[in-house]
């Protein structure tokens, strides 16, 4: 009873281990997710550049006052009319005939996909190309919808066309 020398059996250091253990085993899950994440991450981006010039339509655009045509994400000049499947007819200098006879200029920005539907072109193509190939584009001040790749005169009015 009397007994000092009776003492108490030392935990602490078992306890350091069960939190250290605790510790490395949230640790470990951590990074188990954090890998998870940034595998499924790389694969849907590897996923959708594969994919995105599958996915982008045939079109025909007005890009800096020339019309272009847009397949399989490449964009090049265009060198032929076309003919869309609702019959409008997009011509290379940027006029559009739509089946009932209607005419109109396609804008700088503006895509006609193969089907005839109008739209922006950020949505249909991309153009990997850089800007050193970059056409100057020539419009009339008082008729805006009349642009050139070369200086001129406007169809409309007869007035010298502006650099752009």
């Amino acid at each position: 009873m009397g007994n000092s020398n009776t003492e108490e059996p030392d935990n602490s250091g078992t306890e350091e281990n069960l939190i250290l253990n605790q510790f490395i085993m949230k640790a470990k899950k951590t990074i188990a997710r954090l890998l998870f994440f940034m595998i499924v991450c790389f694969t849907t981006n590897n996923l959708s550049a594969q994919t995105d010039t599958k996915n982008m339509k045939e079109c025909c655009m007005m890009k800096d006052g020339k019309m272009m045509h847009c397949k399989d994400g490449k964009t090049m000049p265009m060198e032929k009319d076309m003919t869309m499947a609702n019959g409008t007819k997009c011509m290379v200098n940027g006029e559009c005939v739509m089946k009932s006879g209607e005419k109109m200029m396609m804008k700088n920005g503006e895509c006609m996909d193969m089907s005839g539907k109008m739209d922006k072109c950020e949505a249909m193509c991309k153009d990997k190309k850089s800007d050193k190939n970059k056409v100057v584009t020539y419009t009339c001040s008082m008729h805006p919808e009349i642009t050139s790749n070369k200086p001129g005169k406007c169809s409309k009015c007869g007035m010298e066309m502006i650099k752009k």
